[in-house]
């Protein structure tokens, strides 16, 4: 084994070998920046640990990226725009196609890497991220030569380099949702990780050399959010995507008023998951259970208030509370986990703040018995009883497996209650009438509204919210024109 890196090589078990968990993940023990098709040291010589969030031991040390260098990434990424921009777009597909054949050929080990790096369990990592991610370089590549099919009348023209920032709750499918359609539309790209989950986006990056993506097409920094503000405010970029938290996004929207530069926000939320009394319950209660513990509850769309019909409370308290019960709670590389870790120590500090003022106001807390692991940062799923509307876990975003639940009688009441928060990404409805889902995906203010299921994605359908969930699509038609200038 050499000095500058390490296999990690999880013991526990699959049914069909050889089981991701045993699949060797190297992992340097230092990462670079990825400028211009090449690993460049970062010019600040600074380096940041990212440990694994269930064991917190260390798994790498990783490049902290300074304003010279985000400099460098936005030279290169416009001096690749020249030529990428104007490859036609069946030769820039072809590398597209590539790239996501590639992330299906080392499926196992994104998948183990994403569940050490982010503390996510390996199911989820292995069914969910890996594969959507795959999905979105498929379903882009295959526009990059019809974009004109896709806007009749109009002169799509790419925008130029994009600077992208993304959260550390679904790292290698957000730099997937970000990149594709960017390259895809001729543009080029400066992405920046969250700090805490940036092996994934590494690499990927060595995807793109493996895939012979043309150097600078995609440049990757790593660092904090004196990086992240280097990349907004570079004067060569001509949009900024970001998706991370409401207080981020409203810092980046003011820094960039008045440049010029094109901006989407895809930014917090405090989703309504309604349950009516005609709901076939078991399905509902499956829902539930995915709305707010799938990924800890680390999901911006997260179902983290539940509105139940007072006809059916006690049935829906009573079968949620038992399917509780049978959630497994630790080791996140053991295919067995329904819980996995909480991401770090600081958003397990928020998540117990918020868990002590919901004791504060005297609600009813209901968790799982018994402990979690000594070792990482844990959270048992969690609900409270009889929220109150005004009540602070039931107004801000926990970002954590915290469920607060309330009742309603009529629809008229639970659609006031629902758009009563300052949030708008996403809703939930569970009925058996189809009526009910029209009327209510009609009036709740939201961008995204499921019914009769939960956190379902797919790159062809549009993602975005209202309100301080942010503005603008990603992913589908309205995803394609966010990096591009549509010209009559």
């Amino acid at each position: 084994m050499s000095k500058k890196s390490k296999n990690l090589e999880p013991n526990t078990g699959w049914d069909f070998d050889p089981a991701p968990e045993k699949v060797p993940v190297e992992i340097k023990a230092q990462y670079d920046l990825f400028i211009d098709g090449k690993w460049v040291k970062a010019t600040s010589k600074k380096f940041f640990n990212t440990i694994n969030p269930a064991t917190e031991e260390k798994l790498s040390e990783i490049s902290e990226a300074s304003e010279k260098d985000v400099d460098l990434a936005v030279k290169a990424a416009a001096k690749a725009f020249g030529s990428w921009s104007k490859l036609p777009g069946k030769e820039r597909a072809k590398y597209i196609y590539r790239i996501a054949r590639i992330l299906q050929e080392r499926a196992r080990e994104f998948a183990v890497l994403e569940t050490m790096d982010g503390g996510k369990p390996i199911r989820e990592s292995r069914d969910v991220d890996v594969p959507l991610a795959a999905a979105h370089f498929f379903y882009h590549a295959g526009w990059a030569d019809k974009l004109e099919y896709a806007f009749p009348g109009l002169k799509p023209k790419p925008i130029g380099v994009a600077g992208q920032i993304i959260p550390w709750n679904f790292p290698l499918l957000m730099a997937a949702w970000k990149i594709a359609p960017a390259i895809a539309c001729g543009n080029t790209v400066v992405l920046k990780p969250a700090e805490t989950t940036s092996l994934t986006a590494l690499r990927l990056a060595e995807v793109f050399e493996e895939a012979g993506l043309p150097p600078g097409v995609v440049n990757i920094i790593t660092g904090a959010g004196s990086t992240g503000a280097a990349l907004v405010n570079h004067p060569g970029i001509q949009k900024i995507a970001f998706t991370g938290s409401t207080e981020v996004g409203k810092v980046i929207r003011r820094s960039v008023a008045g440049s010029g530069k094109k901006l989407t926000l895809e930014l917090g939320g405090k989703a309504a998951n309604i349950v009516f009394e005609d709901a076939a319950i078991d399905q509902a209660v499956e829902g539930i259970v995915n709305g707010i513990y799938f990924n800890q509850g680390h999901v911006c769309c997260a179902g983290s208030r539940l509105f139940v019909q007072e006809s059916v409370r006690e049935e829906v308290l009573q079968k949620l509370k038992f399917r509780m019960r049978s959630l497994i709670l630790g080791d996140p590389l053991d295919k067995n986990t329904d819980v996995g870790a909480i991401n770090s120590a600081e958003q397990l500090k928020t998540i117990q703040h918020y868990l002590s003022l919901g004791k504060k106001e005297g609600l009813e807390m209901y968790q799982n018995a018994g402990g979690t692991p000594k070792k990482g940062f844990w959270c048992q799923p969690t609900l409270f009883e009889d929220v109150a509307q005004s009540s602070v876990i039931a107004q801000e975003e926990i970002f954590g497996p915290v469920l607060a639940i309330q009742t309603f009688r009529t629809i008229d009441e639970v659609i006031q209650k629902a758009n009563n928060t300052p949030y708008g990404l996403s809703a939930g409805v569970w009925t058996d009438k189809g009526s009910k889902i029209f009327n209510l995906t009609s009036e709740l203010k939201a961008g995204v509204v499921w019914a009769n299921t939960y956190n379902k994605f797919d790159p062809t359908s549009p993602f975005g919210g209202y309100k301080e969930s942010g503005f603008g699509r990603e992913g589908g038609i309205h995803g394609l024109a966010a990096y591009l200038n549509l010209e009559g």
